[in-house]
């Protein structure tokens, strides 16, 4: 296992989170059309960035970024990662960032249409759980041995979770398709708030369960523990934030131009919630790796053997 290349996947995940902070200042800022020709900026690489075309042009440059480093890992996978599978998540991982590129060009030229922005949000979300999961199998933490455990949950403990990531994408495809149906202006839709509400609820509902089975069978194993510990943090942090960012969102229609606290609860709720998405999904992957299928020690061995090969 190279931990050079665990260095670098690790890299290109934490810069795609800042991605994914500087595409929530933008829309934040409604700074979404402020350079109205794409992929240039008025025509230029390097425009004077004053106003809001410091964040819509600051994205674009942290996105080119982004994607450099989604080529160089793909190099660095060809050279260093044994692991066919490995090597083909990288090339998804490409070419969901080419994709995301062209989504947020479109968001442009069709001067920001609820879907395709929506769209663009959903992609970046699934580029980030891409680059996760590689940094998760690259990890030298992955290929050490752990102890055998015996799944005797129903459903079991590796479903739930995996329920629960797709519960807190869709959540996080809600939240973006709320902040984008309204500048800040305007009231936000009153149906898309109730069921963005109506998907916090059930995103946590889906977490009492999960950290409970986790702290109560599995709590003397870090390695289901540690990433269990972090996301319940950052899940109350997240209702925290979103309570402030709905409250100081309702006050903004009076600003004259979007302000903070506003601003930034809103990005720090956007954060947080693909870090919340970020920790979920180590410890579903970490699930499906060391508690069995089917029940049994010989089934963890064979497992354990799959992931190394």
């Amino acid at each position: 296992m190279s931990r050079s290349l665990h260095r670098f996947t690790l890299l290109v995940t934490g810069a795609t989170f800042i991605l994914i902070v500087a595409g929530a200042l933008v829309t934040s800022h409604d700074a979404g059309l402020a350079a109205p020709d794409w992929p240039l900026s008025f025509g230029q690489v390097f425009p004077r960035m004053v106003g809001n075309l410091f964040w819509e042009h600051g994205h674009r440059l942290i996105a080119s970024t982004v994607g450099l480093l989604t080529i160089g890992l793909n190099v660095f996978l060809i050279l260093r990662e044994r692991r066919g599978w490995v090597k083909g998540l990288g090339v998804i991982a490409l070419l969901a960032v080419i994709a995301q590129g062209l989504l947020g060009g479109l968001t442009v030229k069709l001067l920001l249409p609820l879907w395709v922005s929506s769209a663009h949000a959903t992609l970046a979300q699934l580029f980030f759980c891409t680059m996760v999961s590689l940094s998760v199998f690259t990890s030298p933490g992955w290929n050490a041995p752990h102890p055998a455990r015996v799944e005797d949950n129903r459903p079991p403990l590796r479903y739930l979770c995996a329920g629960t990531c797709v519960a807190i994408l869709v959540q996080l495809v809600l939240g973006a398709t709320l902040r984008h149906s309204a500048t800040w202006d305007q009231l936000l839709p009153t149906g898309l708030v109730l069921t963005h509400v109506g998907g916090a609820i059930l995103v946590t509902i889906l977490w009492l369960v999960v950290g409970f089975l986790v702290f109560q069978k599995h709590g003397d194993l870090p390695y289901l523990k540690r990433p269990a510990s972090v996301a319940a943090g950052l899940l109350i942090t997240q209702l925290c934030l979103g309570v402030a960012a709905y409250v100081t969102r309702q006050w903004s229609p009076g600003d004259p131009q979007p302000l903070n606290p506003m601003v930034a609860i809103t990005v720090a709720h956007v954060a947080c919630g693909a870090l919340v998405f970020a920790t979920t999904i180590v410890l579903t992957l970490r699930t499906f790796q060391v508690l069995p299928a089917t029940g049994g020690v010989k089934d963890v061995s064979l497992n354990a053997q799959r992931v190394m090969g």
